[in-house]
């Protein structure tokens, strides 16, 4: 006798950068979007972010990205509507990628058994939405409910950047409102977050230390009212200014998680080296 089936499964795709552990913890499936160096295309989450940064700096050209494709998503919906009667499908910021495209075109086919979910953000920013809706569908709560936690954490989640560098954002085509910062770098590091769901520039500070400083001054400022929260530090090969803004935060925030994650490929190959503090206020 088979299961009865869940009200609704969640599916997300790569660039929500969530860990094995955290996917199989709240059943949530990702769809893999693609990045191609010198003409092979991998899966993201196939190379190690130190593999990937390696084949980066011995690449020709840039690494290039591209969303899913349908017949991924294809796939996707109809394995996640073997265990439930309805998809809420949460994606990367159609400013920045066109995986929402495919996911929609893909939700067609579904006959209004899947619902795509414009996160507009990246990373944490997509991935904190991703897990509370994901909490409403384990919890055997209706369509509705599981989008209403995903568009609350919208509404709530922030996500401050840090690069090192803009050089790989401008030769992806993805610096927008950060145009105006691109002069003038050297020996800088610049600050983004994400605004109506592109980047917006936010500050250009001298040096990691200041720049760190800045990072948790600015989630201070931005926490308002709130007492705690959950946060993500993230990371393109920089864990020791990930390990150190870890510490900053567990010392000036009450924290309820914490969690400390390697941005995937395709985040790496727009961002370059840089790290990120991605955090959900409780309320």
């Amino acid at each position: 006798m088979s299961a009865a089936k869940a009200p609704v499964a969640v599916v997300t795709d790569s660039t929500a950068d969530l860990p094995l552990d955290i996917k199989d913890r709240y059943g949530i499936s990702a769809v893999p979007l693609n990045v191609m160096i010198d003409g092979r295309t991998w899966l993201d989450g196939q190379l190690s972010q130190q593999e990937f940064f390696e084949r980066m700096h011995r690449a020709a050209r840039l690494p290039t990205t591209s969303q899913p494709s349908v017949g991924a998503f294809v796939d996707e919906y109809a394995e996640a509507l073997e265990r439930a009667d309805h998809v809420v499908s949460i994606h990367i910021s159609n400013e920045l990628s066109g995986t929402i495209d495919s996911a929609r075109q893909a939700a067609e086919r579904f006959a209004g058994s899947v619902t795509v979910f414009d996160s507009r953000n990246l990373s944490w920013g997509l991935g904190f939405q991703v897990i509370e809706a994901a909490k409403r569908a384990l919890e055997g709560e209706t369509v509705e409910s599981v989008i209403e936690a995903a568009a609350h954490a919208r509404d709530r989640v922030q996500m401050l950047v840090g690069l090192d560098s803009l050089d790989n954002l401008v030769k992806g085509g993805r610096v927008g409102r950060v145009a105006g910062f691109v002069g003038g770098m050297l020996n800088l590091k610049v600050t983004l977050t994400v605004e109506d769901g592109s980047f917006s520039p936010v500050s250009r500070v001298r040096g990691t230390k200041a720049a760190l400083a800045h990072t948790v001054d600015w989630v201070e400022d931005h926490l308002g009212d709130a007492k705690r929260a959950a946060f993500c530090v993230l990371h393109a090969m920089a864990p020791d200014r990930a390990a150190r803004l870890e510490e900053l935060v567990r010392e000036r925030f009450e924290v309820s998680e914490l969690h400390v994650v390697e941005t995937g490929a395709v985040i790496a190959t727009h961002t370059g080296v840089g790290w990120a503090v991605a955090f959900l206020p409780e309320e």
